[in-house]
């Protein structure tokens, strides 16, 4: 293996993934620039291991340990890099925290990614997850990016058109850019600011705060203390956030679950699709609170499931599978998880 590189074998993951499953890397290495991703692809031993990119591991369900080698994502540095057509280019660095980074554009006086607050994770992974909540995604405010090529040893440069940006998707999850490795992400955020409340339970708090003119940093402590009111802390209690990503199904189906039941938490997509509430329809099968084993569903959020102590990935995966075989059977819709299984 390439000398210069500072290896660690027989690697406890623990502390790296929000869910708190113990599981071990084969081979780990702490990335902070592309030279170093240079030399891994140049090793002739390291080329040929599986390979795993981990940023904050708040997106990632290990089910076993990994025979391979993990490029863990530490760069830091962010910066504002100045204005252009009427929105401020702000960079960071792939392994900056994200929360810590806007804050950190608020603190500047910048808008625009406030209502992503709270969300775990770092920057790097926002992209590749294409991270959303209350009316925003990362597509919203997306620039640019830089990533290097494992395949060729290019440093390539990708704007919104090129990540393929969908729901919760983009081209890293998919054959054409499982070899990118993102090693920062530029944000175009706006300098006529203007809230985004479209989201109705944020728009209602900002309301209730007597905010008629709120400011990005008012509605960043809101989303902070909604978040913190509906979602566990994962230095509380392990998870991964949002465990299923919301169902989208035709219009059709739609209107026949309408029929039975009336009260189904449905929002039209401007194709005629219409997208489900993942957490009703998990309540609703009474999910709500209910572990299995070691592993159970958050009470005050039935989309979070949680390691409710010495949970194994396996436990995590039962829980999962119960789950959505309820939401099958009574609703006739796929749940499809949020989390990477590893």
């Amino acid at each position: 293996m390439h000398a210069d590189l500072p290896i660690s074998h027989d690697f406890s993951l623990a502390s790296l993934n929000t869910f708190r499953i113990p599981a071990r890397a084969r081979h780990y290495l702490r990335v902070t620039g592309a030279a170093q991703l240079d030399a891994v692809r140049r090793d002739p031993l390291l080329a040929g291991l599986p390979r795993l990119v981990l940023g904050g591991g708040s997106n990632m369900l290990f089910t076993r340990d990994f025979d391979g080698i993990v490029l863990h994502m530490a760069g830091l540095g962010k910066e504002v890099l100045g204005e252009r057509d009427g929105r401020v280019l702000v960079r960071a660095q792939a392994g900056e925290n994200w929360h810590g980074f806007v804050q950190w554009t608020l603190a500047q006086g910048l808008g625009g990614l406030e209502n992503l607050s709270l969300i775990p994770g770092t920057v790097g992974a926002a992209p590749i997850q294409n991270v959303g909540a209350y009316g925003t995604e990362t597509k919203d405010v997306f620039h640019s990016l830089t990533a290097y090529d494992m395949a060729s040893g290019e440093v390539r440069t990708l704007d919104a058109a090129a990540c393929r940006f969908g729901y919760r998707d983009s081209i890293f999850k998919h054959a054409q850019g499982r070899e990118l490795v993102v090693l920062d992400v530029t944000f175009a955020l706006p300098v006529a600011w203007q809230p985004n409340l479209r989201y109705a339970e944020l728009a209602k708090a900002v309301e209730e705060a007597g905010l008629a003119q709120p400011t990005p940093q008012e509605i960043g402590r809101i989303v902070e203390a909604i978040r913190r009111r509906k979602l566990p802390d994962p230095l509380d209690i392990g998870n991964a956030g949002s465990f299923f990503k919301n169902p989208v199904i035709p219009g059709e189906h739609c209107t026949r679950l309408l029929a039975e039941f009336p009260n189904l938490v449905h929002h039209t997509q401007p194709d005629g699709s219409e997208k489900l509430a993942a957490g009703w329809l998990i309540d609703q099968c009474g999910w709500k609170g209910r572990a299995l084993g070691a592993a159970g569903v958050y009470p005050k959020q039935a989309l979070v499931l949680v390691n409710l102590g010495g949970a194994l990935g396996a436990d995590v995966v039962r829980l999962a599978r119960a789950i959505q075989a309820d939401v099958k059977a009574r609703y006739g819709v796929e749940l499809e998880p949020e989390p990477v299984f590893i």
